[in-house]
């Protein structure tokens, strides 16, 4: 079975003639690590189904990049109020680890939505988007960079296995050389329990 009806099951059933439809609007392409798919101010035109691959959504502020966050493989991405209101983008998108994404036209993913099927899935990946996006929040809000980071670490984040320090430094919202102490405090902490 395609790798993105077998992403779309996991919210729907998507009946054959409507997969067929869907199938006939993706384009599969391969992207190297350190490529930029979308680049902060460019009006993103597309939706993406990220089949292998790992992704950071970053934007630049006086010079600096900060990392929003990352997506991993299986996913479907893009960068949703440019592609929803046609505006320039306000973050980069940039491959970590070699991809393979599948890319269907922003007037196809409209058009689209007259299949009811297609247009459940659209509604229940919206919600869990937003449901990320409020957790991300409220862990930006009521938790400090080290709980933050130590709850990764305990929840076997891929981000911790995939990512550079300087972003993960960056995600948290710490200068890499805060990060670096949080880590060996984490490090001598453990090495006391055991």
């Amino acid at each position: 079975m395609h790798p993105f009806r077998v992403y779309i099951s996991n919210y729907i059933s998507i009946p054959e003639e409507d997969w067929q439809e869907i199938i006939s609007c993706l384009t599969r392409k391969q992207y190297k690590s350190n490529t930029l798919i979308l680049e902060e101010g460019k009006v993103c035109k597309k939706l993406y189904f990220l089949e292998t691959g790992f992704l950071r959504y970053f934007t630049n502020q006086d010079g600096n990049d900060i990392t929003k966050y990352f997506t991993e493989a299986p996913y479907c991405f893009t960068s949703q109020r440019s592609f929803t209101n046609n505006t320039p983008a306000e973050d980069s998108i940039e491959v970590l680890e070699d991809a393979i994404i599948w890319e269907m036209p922003q007037s196809d993913a409209f058009n689209l939505l007259r299949l009811p099927s297609w247009s459940e899935f659209v509604r229940k990946l919206i919600q869990e988007v937003q449901f990320y996006t409020e957790q991300i929040l409220t862990a930006i809000q009521n938790k400090t960079a080290e709980e933050r980071y130590v709850q990764m670490i305990e929840e076997n984040n891929i981000i911790l296995q995939k990512t550079p320090l300087k972003h993960i430094a960056s995600y948290l919202g710490i200068a890499p050389q805060s990060l670096s102490r949080i880590r060996k405090k984490y490090q001598a902490q453990t090495r006391n329990l055991t």
